[in-house]
């Protein structure tokens, strides 16, 4: 538990991670044979950084538990997969503290997935995650100062998400998870357009053309 406090307060200068929000609305790519069945989000050891908003344990657990059901519930591959996620530590931003400070918002988390037909773990040891809040207009000055503590939540709960679907698939890359690469579907080829197939053949003279090989 205390190794995380120093932790929590290195990442205040850390860059931001991309919005796990916004990426939701991009098409959607299997992750191999990946489809999720249980989600437990725990936080036993949850600990507050420095110069934070309060939030309880209760609240993260609902707050991550619901971005990871919006993410990860969209896939239909043919195979179970459950995951542990552990919340361990967390900043947010508070109102009212010098802009010159740039205070950042972040969150520490654990990750542990399972295969369900061999009940065993894909990860011997769980995954740590860093996330810090997305690069907006709104967090330029600090999020504590034009976000609630609600949405500075939801937002960090989305790229912790997001990041953890990264490491995935990765890991199906790199470590054969989820089926490996092979699992994804080819690439739909690309349609033709209606135009282009209902797009009549140019009219031939007859005449034109036999004039055309008599001058050659």
């Amino acid at each position: 538990m205390f190794r995380l406090i120093p932790a929590l307060g290195l990442v205040l200068g850390l860059a931001a991670c991309a919005n796990g929000q916004s990426q939701l609305d991009e098409p959607l790519e299997p992750i191999g044979d990946f489809k999720l069945g249980h989600a437990a989000v725990v936080a036993p050891n949850l600990v507050e950084g420095p110069v934070s908003r309060n939030a309880t344990e209760e609240e993260w657990i609902a707050s991550v538990d619901a971005a990871i059901e919006e993410r990860f519930r969209r896939y239909e591959g043919d195979r179970f997969y459950h995951m542990g996620i552990s919340v361990e530590g967390f900043v947010l931003a508070q109102p009212g503290v010098p802009l010159v400070f740039s205070p950042k918002s972040a969150l520490i988390l654990r990750v542990t997935v399972w295969d369900d037909a061999t009940q065993s773990k894909l990860n011997a040891e769980p995954e740590q995650f860093t996330v810090l809040e997305s690069f907006t207009a709104e967090t330029v000055v600090g999020s504590g100062v034009t976000q609630t503590k609600a949405q500075q939540m939801r937002n960090l709960s989305a790229n912790a998400a997001l990041q953890i679907e990264k490491w995935m698939r990765r890991m199906q890359e790199d470590e054969g998870w989820f089926g490996g690469p092979d699992a994804n579907p080819p690439a739909a080829e690309p349609a033709a357009s209606p135009e282009a197939a209902a797009e009549p053949e140019a009219d031939v003279d007859p005449a034109a053309e036999t004039s055309q090989e008599a001058a050659s």
